[in-house]
C-alpha cells in the first residue's frame, strides 16, 4: 500500500503512471473513434448518429440520472489527462537536470519523429481537446456558428464546414499529431515492461504503428468527410 502511494517519487513509477493513464486515453478514443463513425450511413447515418449522441447521456439508467455516467467518464479522463501531463513534465525536468553538462553537439540516435515532436504534440493535443469541447460539445457561439442542442450530426457537419473548413483543417493537423502520440506513446510502453528485444522489437512497433494508423486515421475520416462533401446536412 505505501509502495503504491509512493509511486509518483521514482522514475519507474511516474513511468507506470503515464503508462496507465495512456492507456485509459487510447481505450477511450478507440471507443469515440468508433462513435463518429456511425455518422457515416453504411454504418448508422443521420438519425443513428444523434440517437448515440443522445443515448450517451442516458448511460448507466437508471441507476445513474441523465448524464450523470457521462460526466464521471469525463472526471475520469480530466484526472488522466492531469496525471499523465505531470508525469510527462516531471520526467523531462529530471532528465534536463541529470545533464549537468550540455552536449557540444546533439545528435539524434534512435529517436524516432514521434519522440522528437512528443512535447509540441501533446500540447498541441491539450489545445485540441479544449476546443474540441468548446466546439462540439458546448457548442459555444462563435466557436460553433450553428449549434443546436440535440441535433449532434448537423452540429458535427455544420462545426467542420464552417469558417471556410478552418476547424476541419484543425481536426486533422490534431489528428497527426495524436497518431504520433499513440506510436511513441505505445512503444514506450513495451519498453518500460521491457518487451523491447531482438524478438519482439519490429513486431512491437508494427503493432504500435497499426494502432496509431487505425486510431488517427478513423477520426480523421470524418473532417475528409466533410471537405468532400462526403458527410453533409440532413
Amino acid at each position: 500500500m505505501v509502495g503504491a502511494l509512493t509511486l509518483y517519487r521514482s522514475t519507474i513509477g511516474r513511468k507506470i503512471i503515464m503508462a496507465l493513464t495512456g492507456l485509459v486515453g487510447v481505450g477511450f478514443t478507440v471507443g469515440h473513434m468508433y462513435g463518429n463513425l456511425k455518422a457515416f450511413s453504411f454504418i448508422g447515418g443521420p438519425e443513428y448518429f444523434n440517437e448515440y449522441a443522445e443515448g450517451l447521456r442516458e448511460l448507466g439508467a437508471p441507476i445513474f440520472g441523465h448524464g450523470h455516467l457521462l460526466w464521471i467518464v469525463r472526471l475520469v479522463l480530466l484526472a488522466c489527462i492531469v496525471l499523465h501531463v505531470w508525469a510527462a513534465v516531471t520526467l523531462y525536468q529530471d532528465s534536463s537536470q541529470a545533464r549537468n553538462v550540455r552536449y557540444a553537439q546533439q545528435k539524434t540516435l534512435q529517436a524516432t519523429l514521434a519522440s522528437l515532436y512528443m512535447r509540441v504534440g501533446g500540447l498541441l493535443l491539450f489545445i485540441f481537446i479544449i476546443y474540441h469541447m468548446a466546439h462540439l460539445t458546448w457548442g459555444i457561439p462563435g466557436i460553433h456558428p450553428n449549434f443546436t442542442y440535440g441535433e449532434a450530426y448537423n452540429n458535427l457537419v455544420y462545426g467542420l464546414s464552417s469558417y471556410f473548413y478552418l476547424p476541419a483543417i484543425f481536426y486533422l493537423i490534431a489528428m497527426v499529431a495524436l497518431g504520433f502520440h499513440i506510436y511513441h506513446g505505445a512503444w514506450s510502453v513495451f519498453q518500460t515492461l521491457g518487451l523491447n528485444n531482438r524478438t519482439y522489437t519490429q513486431p512491437l512497433r508494427a503493432l504500435s504503428l497499426t494502432l496509431a494508423i487505425v486510431i488517427a486515421g478513423g477520426f480523421a475520416m470524418i473532417p475528409l468527410a466533410v471537405i468532400f462533401g462526403i458527410l453533409q446536412p440532413a
